[in-house]
C-alpha cells in the first residue's frame, strides 16, 4: 500500500509540473506573437479615431500625398516622449508646446505593454534628401567642349617626389573618325623634358591609369606648373595636338597624406607665333550687382627676358585707372626664370557701373633681377572706346555684355601703351 501511495503522489506532482511548463511556454509564445503584431501596426497606415480625427486625418493625407512623389519613411514619436503635446503646422512639422510633463496625451494608438507600439506617426522623412550628390563630371559637358582629363597628384615630403597619376580622358574631338591618343606631361618651367603615357588605340575615351614621378624639392614645388598635352596619332604616325591642361601647383596643399583627384577641361593651344614682346592671357568679369570688376591673370608666353636664369623673376602688375588717374594696383606672385609663366591668380576691384565708360585696366609684365632695377617687358590696356581699340575694346565690351561671366582672351604686349 505505501508503495502505491508514493507512486500516485509522484504522478500527481509530475502532472502539475508538466501543466505549469506547458502554461509558461504558451504564455511566452503569446507574448512574442503580440509583440510582432504591434510592430506590424507601426509600419501600417495610422488609423483614425473620433478623439483625434483632426490630427490623424491630416497626417495620413500628408503621408499619402508624399508617397505619390517618393517613398518615405514614417517619423515616429517614441513612447518616452508621449508626455509632451504636439501641434500641427502648415509646413508639416510638429512643434512642442509647454505642458505638464506627467500628462499623457490621448492622440495616437496605444498598447497595453511597454514597446514601440506606444509610438505614433507625426510625419515622414524623405530618403531622397539624404543621398550623396551625383557625380556629373562624366555627363555634363559644356557646349564646344573638346575633352576632359582626370588626374591625381601627391607629394612625398621625405623623398621630395611629386607623384602624378594620369587616370583618363573623355569626349575627345579628333580631326578624323578614329583616334589613338597619348599624353605628354611637363613640369614647367622645364619644357625640355617630359614624361609620356602609352598610346591607346581607336578610342575617344581612353583609360590610362598610369603613374609618373617628378623629382622636385619642396621649396620649388609651389613655383612649378603641370602641363598635360593630349595628342592623336594618325595612320601616318603623325602627331596632332588635341588640347592641353595647365595646372599651377602654388594654390594646392600637397604636403602630408593628401592625394588630390582633379579633372579639367582641355583647352586649345594658341598656335599663333608669339608677338615681338610676348602675349598675355587673362579673363575679365563684371558683377553689376556688387559693383565688382574681376581680373584673372592666367599666363604669358614668348616673353623676351633680359637674362634667362633662376635669379630672374617675372610678375604681372594690374592697375585700375579712371580718367587716366591711378586708383589701385595689385600684383601676382613672381615666377622664376620662365619666358612662359603661369599665374592663375584672381584680383577684384570696386568699380561702379557708371564708371565703366571712364575706367580702364593696365596689365604690365615686369622682370626683376636681384640687385637691379625692375624692367618692363610689356604692357596692355583694356577699356572703353575712350582709351582702346581693336581686341582690347572688344574684350571690354564683351565683359559688359555678359555680366558675372568670365571672358577669356589673349592680348599682345607692347611698350608704347
Amino acid at each position: 500500500m505505501p508503495e502505491q501511495a508514493v507512486a500516485v503522489a509522484g504522478g500527481i506532482i509530475g502532472g502539475i509540473l508538466l501543466f505549469v511548463l506547458i502554461g509558461i511556454t504558451a504564455y511566452l509564445l503569446w507574448k512574442k506573437f503580440c509583440r510582432l503584431l504591434s510592430y506590424e501596426k507601426l509600419t501600417s497606415p495610422v488609423k483614425t479615431t473620433n478623439a483625434n480625427a483632426t490630427f490623424q486625418d491630416q497626417s495620413t493625407s500628408e503621408i499619402q500625398l508624399k508617397s505619390t512623389r517618393s517613398r518615405s519613411v514614417p517619423f515616429i514619436i517614441p513612447p518616452t516622449l508621449h508626455g509632451r503635446d504636439w501641434i500641427n503646422l502648415t509646413n508639416e512639422e510638429q512643434v512642442q508646446e509647454d505642458s505638464d510633463p506627467y500628462m499623457i496625451p490621448q492622440d495616437g494608438p496605444r498598447s497595453s505593454f511597454h514597446s514601440l507600439a506606444g509610438a505614433y506617426v507625426v510625419g515622414t522623412i524623405n530618403p531622397e534628401l539624404y543621398k550623396f550628390p551625383e557625380d556629373k563630371s562624366e555627363t555634363d559637358f559644356p557646349e564646344g567642349n573638346i575633352g576632359r582629363l582626370w588626374f591625381s597628384i601627391e607629394y612625398e615630403q621625405e623623398s621630395e617626389r611629386l607623384l602624378v597619376s594620369l587616370i583618363k580622358v573623355r569626349k575627345l574631338q579628333p580631326p578624323a573618325d578614329s583616334c589613338s591618343p597619348f599624353v605628354k606631361i611637363y613640369l614647367l618651367p622645364d619644357e625640355r623634358s617630359y614624361l609620356q603615357s602609352k598610346t591607346k588605340c581607336r578610342t575617344l575615351n581612353p583609360q590610362f591609369d598610369e603613374n609618373f614621378v617628378f623629382q622636385v624639392s619642396s621649396k620649388m614645388l609651389l613655383q612649378r606648373t603641370l602641363k598635360f598635352l593630349v595628342y592623336h596619332v594618325d595612320k601616318q604616325k603623325k602627331h596632332h595636338l588635341l588640347g592641353q591642361v595647365i595646372f599651377p601647383l602654388k594654390n594646392e596643399t600637397l604636403t602630408g597624406d593628401n592625394k588630390l583627384v582633379i579633372w579639367r577641361d582641355l583647352e586649345k593651344e594658341n598656335l599663333e607665333p608669339p608677338s615681338e614682346y610676348g602675349d598675355i592671357q587673362f579673363s575679365l568679369s563684371y558683377n553689376d550687382y556688387l559693383g565688382r570688376l574681376t581680373v584673372v591673370v592666367l599666363r604669358a608666353r614668348g616673353l623676351k627676358l633680359q637674362e634667362e636664369s633662376h635669379a630672374v623673376s617675372v610678375y604681372v602688375k594690374v592697375s585700375l585707372m579712371n580718367h587716366n588717374k591711378f586708383i589701385k594696383s595689385k600684383k601676382t606672385a613672381a615666377v622664376l626664370g620662365s619666358p612662359n609663366p603661369v599665374y592663375n591668380e584672381t584680383f577684384s576691384f570696386k568699380a561702379d557701373q557708371t564708371e565703366l565708360d571712364t575706367a580702364s585696366l593696365s596689365l604690365s609684365v615686369l622682370q626683376n633681377i636681384k640687385g637691379e632695377k625692375t624692367h618692363l617687358l610689356g604692357r596692355v590696356v583694356v577699356g572703353p572706346f575712350m582709351y582702346t581699340r581693336g581686341k582690347e575694346l572688344e574684350h571690354w565690351n564683351e565683359m559688359i555684355s555678359k555680366p558675372k561671366e568670365l571672358v577669356k582672351r589673349w592680348h599682345t604686349l607692347c611698350h608704347s601703351t
